[in-house]
């Protein structure tokens, strides 16, 4: 596909990566910058006190539909859809299209539908974002604890400080037991649908980029957004949204995943994926 696929239509762009990932702060980074990711966003949560930053429409279709598959996280992609569910799908793009010249969405469960968003939108362009699995997995694992520790917040304050002294330690201990291999195959599911479709799309519409780099990258995405892409953006200042005490404690996974090829998987996707990440500074 040419430089100028998109010349006669909206540009679209899709913020891609697994849960608690940086997506949220790409989002909101860009929102400020101008992009309009959607006119009904989903605000803020415990694991995300600065707004999550997804479109609703989206965010619906997709529970709706995983809903119908009996799975919230899953562990495959969604292979099918109906043709009720895809003239759906074309009805919401097709009315974002109507209104906007410029526009994209974020939502983590797109990763699930990337086979059929490549079908409906095949000019858009995609901002691909990766984190550790390590990292990953325990900020959603310390998520779970963080909404124990609002629920104990509520008791009386012998209540609460039992949770602080005793039980807190414990329960955690139990939820990195029982899900942190769960997690660790979502994280492969989400990041081996990122790379198969990042395999198969000219160079020219994506990039890459990985967490731990957001502080250094931003403004070479940026670049390439508004110097190679043609977005009309203005910059914000990612230094103020980007805020590293928002980020939860790591706990080192490995341990408690049973199956350890789990783990060799997750390492060498994480590298696959990272090595399509540019080098600093971004060069048209």
């Amino acid at each position: 596909m040419d430089k100028d696929h998109q010349a006669f239509g909206p540009k679209i762009l899709i913020i891609a990566g697994m849960h608690r990932s940086g997506t949220s702060v790409l989002s909101q980074w860009l929102h400020q910058c101008g992009l309009h990711l959607g006119d009904r966003l989903l605000g803020p949560a415990i694991g995300n006190t600065e707004g999550h930053f997804e479109d609703l429409d989206f965010l619906q279709f997709h529970e709706e539909i995983l809903e119908e598959n009996a799975s919230g996280y899953t562990h495959a992609p969604i292979s099918g859809l109906s043709v009720y569910q895809k003239e759906k799908l074309k009805s919401v793009i097709g009315f974002k299209n109507s209104l906007h010249q410029e526009w994209g969405w974020k939502e983590p469960r797109t990763c699930l539908f990337l086979d059929h968003y490549k079908d409906l939108v095949p000019g858009a362009y995609y901002l691909v974002i990766i984190r550790n699995y390590g990292e990953t997995v325990s900020s959603l694992l310390q998520r779970e604890l963080k909404e124990l520790d609002k629920y104990y917040l509520s008791k009386s304050w012998l209540s609460n400080l039992n949770w602080k002294k005793r039980k807190r330690a414990q329960r955690a201990h139990q939820l990195y037991t029982l899900n942190a291999e769960c997690y660790l195959k979502v994280w492969i599911t989400y990041n081996q649908a990122l790379l198969k479709t990042i395999e198969n799309l000219p160079a020219s519409q994506f990039i890459v980029t990985a967490h731990e780099l957001l502080r250094e990258q931003h403004t070479d995405i940026f670049d390439t957004l508004v110097n190679k892409w043609k977005f009309c953006l203005q910059q914000a200042d990612f230094r103020k949204i980007y805020k590293k005490s928002l980020l939860s404690e790591v706990t080192d996974i490995d341990p408690f995943v049973e199956d350890k090829h789990l783990l060799d998987k997750a390492r060498a996707l994480e590298f696959t994926i990272k090595s399509y990440v540019q080098p600093l500074p971004f060069k048209n």
